[in-house]
């Protein structure tokens, strides 16, 4: 059961003001008796709500809590408000006026710095006011650092949480300490995908790089485990703007939503497991050396912490708890063929005269001899583990092989298939020619 305590500092202090001269109030006085009552409870120290010493009350401050409290009770023992609070008495109105302009068109500048640049500027009086008072006077009047940053913007924000699991997933990528691999410190990126819903990790992996081949791993697995979401939540970084990730997600019926650019509270969600992960698990790595020593404590601190330990959001309830007993009624995983139809991006290339692709900076080679020259349509799946990229032609798949000169330096040249005719075409410009000038009939004749 809640222990009841005063609502306010007022409410404290006039609770205190009754314990001292309350008895009083219940009490019949012949003549003189009050004021000895008074005076020996003058004699005595107190230590009012707040203070850290004890001090004594005069007769008539004790007099006024005496009949304040016969009169209106408890309520009449309220200290008042002063009707200028907050104004700072020592500035003129235009002073107060000029305070909050500056503070709301440099909303960066400290009370420190703009007590300064006004008293040298000659628009204030040193000595005139203190800083302490100039950072009260910002906060009576709603323009402390934190109103400001959190009321600033066009839009009001409100909480907001997906209506399911399995409804929105959140992707993003996190910066953590570099890993000396050998002598050479290498850069650690930590990619995740977070249920909105019931704030479960669906896929995390460690990486030295943070390109778009990556994020599509990731999302390939979480798509194996717990199958695609109504949305993907991501931030405007390269990672997640590219073409590929855009053609999957449509192909696999996922709406691809992007955060507004630089409106880092708008992901909420993501920035605060992030936290929780850098408090728990990034800020102890210690002297690791390898990616999978990494990925082995990302994985342990989830299944053996994250997913087990109640969330505030959650109303107690554990991410793992929620998201388990969500996942119950869905339908079946998606199928391999179609993650793998929905990340096979199609690119138009011309084959080498040596039968050489050249996709990525690798060189690839085609068995058919016949194509070289021609511009032809190359298909590679994305997913881990597809194998090579293919040649689609006239409704064939025309597997391709990584190139390799020393082999091809003992490999025998196979003929190229050629379209030949039984008979000749006749084809002789000169002779047309010379036909014309002799008028005579042309000596061919088309069948």
């Amino acid at each position: 059961m809640d222990t009841l305590v005063p609502k306010d500092h007022a409410e404290e202090v006039a609770l205190f003001r009754a314990e001292v001269i309350g008895a009083l109030a219940r009490r019949e006085f012949t003549h003189g008796e009050l004021r000895a009552e008074l005076r020996a409870l003058h004699k005595n120290r107190y230590r009012p709500p707040g203070a850290r010493t004890t001090r004594t009350f005069s007769v008539p401050t004790l007099e006024r809590w005496y009949y304040a409290y016969r009169r209106g009770g408890l309520a009449a023992l309220r200290p008042q408000r002063r009707s200028d609070t907050g104004l700072a008495q020592a500035l003129t109105d235009g002073q107060r006026t000029l305070l909050c302009d500056i503070r709301r068109e440099h909303p960066q500048a400290s009370a420190a710095l703009i007590l300064r640049t006004l008293v040298a500027d000659g628009r204030l009086a040193k000595d005139a006011i203190t800083e302490s008072t100039v950072r009260r006077f910002f906060v009576e009047q709603g323009l402390d650092r934190v109103a400001l940053r959190d009321g600033d913007g066009a839009r009001m924000r409100l909480r907001w949480q997906a209506e399911r699991p399995g409804a929105l997933w959140h992707g993003d990528v996190c910066h953590g300490p570099a890993l000396r691999v050998g002598d050479e410190p290498r850069p650690l990126r930590i990619h995740a995908l977070l249920d909105d819903a019931s704030r479960y990790v669906v896929a995390i992996e460690a990486h030295h790089t943070e390109r778009e081949a990556d994020m599509l791993g990731l999302l390939c697995r979480a798509l194996r485990l717990h199958g695609a979401p109504d949305a993907l939540y991501l931030d405007n970084g390269p990672t997640y703007r590219g073409d590929t990730l855009a053609l999957g997600c449509e192909r696999l019926g996922v709406t691809l939503i992007h955060a507004r650019p630089y409106d880092a509270p708008a992901r909420g969600k993501m920035e605060r497991f992030w936290r929780t992960l850098r408090q728990g698990c990034l800020d102890f790595l210690g002297q690791l050396s390898s990616l999978h020593d990494v990925n082995v404590r990302l994985c342990a601190f989830l299944d053996q912490h994250y997913h087990r330990a109640p969330h505030g959001a959650l109303v107690g309830k554990s991410p793992g708890e929620v998201f388990a007993v969500a996942v119950e009624g869905r339908p079946d995983h998606l199928a391999e063929q179609t993650i793998r139809d929905a990340l096979t991006v199609r690119e138009r290339r011309r084959v080498r005269r040596d039968n050489i692709i050249s996709l990525g900076g690798d060189l690839w080679e085609l068995d058919q001899g016949f194509l070289a020259g021609r511009i032809v349509t190359v298909a590679r799946c994305l997913v881990d583990g597809a194998g090579p990229p293919v040649v689609e032609h006239e409704g064939k798949r025309l597997p391709l092989h990584r190139a390799d000169p020393t082999k091809n330096a003992r490999r025998p040249r196979p003929a190229r298939r050629a379209h030949t005719r039984k008979d000749a075409v006749h084809f002789d410009p000169p002779g047309a020619l010379l036909d014309r000038a002799a008028g005579r009939k042309p000596q061919h004749r088309e069948d």
